[in-house]
C-alpha cells in the first residue's frame, strides 16, 4: 500500500515543479501587446431614380419608340463601397436575342471613375434603327448590367 502514496508523491512533487518552473519562466518574459485595425476594401455601387438617392431604380419602361427614335432616362449612381470605382454598362438578356442588332443603349459615364461616397447623375440614351421596322419585333427587354470596376487612376 505504501508503493502507490509514493507514487503520487512523486507525481505531485513533479507537477508542482514544472508549476514553478512556469510561474518563474513568464516572470523573465517582456511583453508588448499592439493593438490593430484596418478595413475591408469594398466595391459597391447603388443605382437610384432620384437625386436624393432614395428612391432604387429597379426597372427602367422605355414606352412605345418609333423606329429611328430614340429615349433617354436619367439615373444616378453612388459608389456606396470604400474603394473608388471605374463605371460600366453592358447589356444582356436580350428578348428577342435578335432586339440586340437593331436597338441599342449607350450612356454619357463609361468609363468616369467614382470616388468612395460619391454620387453622379447619367443620362442612359436608347437608339432604335430604322430598320428594326422591316423585322417582326414588335416588343423588346433587356437587362442593363452597370459595374463598377476597382479604379487604380487616382
Amino acid at each position: 500500500m505504501e508503493a502507490p502514496k509514493s507514487n503520487l508523491a512523486i507525481v505531485f512533487a513533479i507537477a508542482l515543479a514544472a508549476m514553478i518552473t512556469t510561474a518563474l519562466a513568464t516572470s523573465q518574459l517582456a511583453l508588448h501587446r499592439v493593438p490593430s485595425s484596418g478595413s475591408v476594401k469594398t466595391l459597391r455601387i447603388a443605382v437610384f431614380q432620384d437625386a436624393t438617392c432614395k428612391q432604387n431604380l429597379t426597372s427602367i419602361n422605355w414606352g412605345l419608340v418609333e423606329a429611328g427614335g430614340s429615349r433617354q432616362q436619367p439615373i444616378w449612381i453612388k459608389n456606396t463601397g470604400n474603394t473608388p470605382v471605374r463605371l460600366n454598362m453592358t447589356t444582356e438578356n436580350w428578348s428577342p436575342s435578335q432586339a440586340k442588332s437593331y436597338i441599342t443603349l449607350s450612356w454619357d459615364k463609361e468609363g468616369r471613375v467614382l470616388d468612395a461616397g460619391q454620387v453622379i447623375d447619367a443620362t442612359l440614351k436608347l437608339e432604335v434603327s430604322q430598320s428594326v421596322a422591316q423585322t417582326n419585333i414588335m416588343e423588346f427587354s433587356f437587362t442593363i448590367v452597370i459595374t463598377g470596376i476597382e479604379s487604380s487612376s487616382y
